[in-house]
C-alpha cells in the first residue's frame, strides 16, 4: 500500500521524505522489521522507539512515524500522537473492514472474561456470526488462538478484524483492559455496546494510584464513540459513569437501576433471579455460582437485548451454557469439592471465598499466591481476606516473574498474620495443592485460586507448561489407585 493511502484520516504534522513509496506492513518491534516496513516509534514509559532507528535501517524498513523528528534517511512521518495514528493506520492498511461490523466492548477490574463469553455464546447459539477477543484467547467459527494480552495491539487486533470479517463474522466482542486504554489500542472504534462491570484494586504496579487507575477507565467512555453505555448501578464507578454518559443504560441489585434483579438465591450449582429487563420479567437460573455472576449476566442480558436479541431467548439460552474455563469452575466433586478460579485481586478473591463460604457444608480451604513483578500493595489484602474468610489458607507460589518466590509468599503471609493463624507457607504450587486436598475432608470445598484456565507458570522468563485443573486431576487419580 502506498503510504500516502496508509495516512488517510492520520493527523500529519510533516513527511520529510517520500510520501509515496510503498509499505509492505506496519511494526512497533524492531526485531521484526522486514524489507518495505513502517516502523511506529511509540514513545513508553521507560524506553523511546527512536533508540531502535538504526536497526529499521539495517532490516530494510523504508518509513519511520513518530512525534519528532530523528536522524535518518528513511522516509519520515511526524505525527500528534503515535499511539491514536497506529489503529489509523492498521485500519486503513486492513481496508477498515472493522466498520462493517458491530462491537461490544467490556471495560473493568473483574468479569470481563465471563460477560463477554455469556454474549457471545448467547449470540452464536441463536445464529449470529461472531467473534471474541480476550483473556483466554480469540475465538471466531470453528478457529481459536490463544491470547498474549487480554487487548492485542493495534497491528494483531486490526489483523484479527481482517480475518474476521473474511470468515463472515457480523459482530465483534471483546474485552477492553486498562492498559490497552492508557496506550489507545481501541482509538477510533466505534462501540455499538460498552459495557463497564466495576472496580477494584489492579495494577498498581502500572498506575500510580487507584485515581489514575479509575480516570484511566472512564476515558474509554469519553474518548470512544459508544451508541450505548451499560453499566453497574451498585459499583460506585460504575454509578459514576452513568451521571457522566447521557446514553447510560444502568443495571443492578442494590440501587436504582434501568435493568434490576430480585429474589436472588445462591446454592453450589448456580444462583437463580428473577429479572426485569426493560419491563420484560423472566425467571432466570443460572448454571453459574455466585451473586456476582448474577450481575454478569444482567449486564450480558442488557446488551444482547440493545443488540436486537428477543431477552427469552437470550435468558434460554443463557440458561444452557455452563461457565468459563476458569471462572470458578469446579473440577472435582466427590466427598469433597475443588475449584479453579482466576481470582488475582483482592475483590475477585474476596467474592470468590464468600459465594464459597455460603454454601460449603464443612471447611473452606484456599491455596493462592501472587504474581511477581505486579502490584505488590494487594499482596498484604489478600492474605487477610483469605484469613478472614477460608478455615485454613495454603500461600503458595503463582507466576513469580523475576522475583524471588518465598518474599512474595512472606509479604501475603504478614497479611494473613493480623487475622489467623491457620495457615501453611508451600511454595512449590504442585506440592501446595497436594497438601490442601491430603487434608481435605467429607463436605469441605478447596479453592485454588489466581491462574485460571493459564497453561503456564512464569519464573525467571520462562514460562514452564503447567495448569491448576490438570495438576488437580493428576493428583486426585495418583490419590485414588
Amino acid at each position: 500500500m502506498k503510504l500516502e493511502q496508509l495516512l488517510k484520516g492520520v493527523s500529519v504534522k510533516k513527511i520529510i521524505g517520500n510520501g509515496e513509496i510503498e509499505i509492505t506492513d506496519v511494526k512497533e518491534n524492531s526485531n521484526c522489521i522486514g524489507k518495505g516496513s513502517l516502523f511506529v516509534a511509540h514513545k513508553g514509559k521507560e524506553n523511546d522507539g527512536k533508540n531502535y532507528v538504526k536497526q529499521v535501517e539495517m532490516y530494510g524498513g523504508v518509513a519511520i512515524l513518530s512525534e519528532s523528528e530523528v536522524e535518518t534517511h528513511l522516509t519520515q512521518v511526524i505525527v500528534e500522537d503515535t499511539r491514536k495514528a497506529i489503529g489509523q493506520l492498521c485500519a486503513n492498511f486492513y481496508l477498515n473492514v472493522h466498520k462493517k461490523m458491530r462491537f461490544v466492548g467490556a471495560i473493568g477490574t473483574n468479569g470481563k472474561t465471563t460477560t463477554t463469553h455469556m454474549i457471545y455464546n448467547v449470540l452464536k447459539d441463536v445464529g449470529k456470526k461472531c467473534g471474541l477477543i480476550g483473556t483466554l484467547g480469540c475465538y471466531y467459527g470453528d478457529k481459536f488462538t490463544k491470547a498474549s494480552l487480554t487487548t492485542p495491539d493495534p497491528i494483531q487486533l486490526y489483523k484479527t478484524f481482517y480475518d474476521m470479517y473474511v470468515d463472515g463474522v457480523e459482530i465483534v466482542v471483546m474485552e477492553v483492559s486498562a492498559h490497552a486504554i492508557y496506550w489507545q489500542k481501541v482509538f477510533g472504534i466505534d462501540f455499538e455496546v460498552a459495557l463497564f462491570t466495576n472496580l477494584s484494586q489492579d495494577h498498581l504496579d502500572f498506575f500510580k494510584d487507584m485515581e489514575e487507575y479509575k480516570k484511566t477507565k472512564i476515558s474509554f467512555f469519553k474518548s470512544n464513540k459508544c451508541k450505548y453505555v451499560v453499566t453497574n448501578s451498585d459499583d460506585k464507578v460504575g454509578f459514576e459513569i452513568s451521571g457522566l454518559i447521557d446514553n447510560s443504560i444502568t443495571y443492578g441489585i442494590e440501587n436504582p437501576a434501568d435493568v434490576f434483579a430480585i429474589d436472588l438465591v445462591e446454592s453450589d450449582s448456580g444462583v437463580n433471579f428473577v429479572i426485569n429487563l426493560f419491563d420484560c420479567i423472566h425467571k432466570v437460573n443460572l448454571n453459574y455460582i455466585g451473586k456476582f455472576n448474577a450481575y454478569n449476566a444482567m449486564g450480558a442480558l442488557t446488551a444482547l437485548s440493545l443488540l436486537g436479541i428477543n431477552p427469552e431467548v437470550a435468558v434460554n439460552s443463557l440458561q444452557k451454557q455452563r461457565g468459563v474455563e476458569g471462572r470458578l469452575e469446579c473440577v472435582h466433586r466427590g466427598e469433597y469439592a475443588v475449584y479453579v478460579d482466576y481470582a488475582h485481586t483482592p475483590d475477585g478473591l474476596s467474592k470468590v471465598l464468600s459465594t464459597l463460604k455460603a454454601t460449603c457444608k464443612n471447611k473452606l480451604l484456599c491455596v493462592f499466591g501472587c504474581g511477581g513483578n505486579r502490584d505488590n500493595s494487594k499482596r498484604k489484602i489478600m492474605g487477610k481476606i483469605s484469613g478472614e474468610i477460608a478455615d485454613f489458607t495454603i500461600i503458595t507460589s503463582d507466576n513469580p516473574r523475576y522475583e524471588e518466590p518465598m518474599e512474595i509468599i512472606k509479604q501475603i503471609e504478614e497479611g494473613i498474620l493480623s487475622v489467623s493463624k491457620k495457615y501453611v507457607l508451600i511454595e512449590n504450587r504442585r506440592q501446595g495443592i497436594e497438601y490442601a486436598l491430603s487434608i481435605a475432608t467429607k463436605g469441605d470445598v478447596v479453592l485454588i485460586a489466581g491462574k485460571g484456565g493459564e497453561n503456564y507458570q512464569e519464573i525467571l522468563g520462562i514460562k514452564h507448561v503447567y495448569n491448576d485443573k490438570d495438576t488437580i486431576k493428576e493428583i486426585i487419580r495418583g490419590n485414588e489407585q
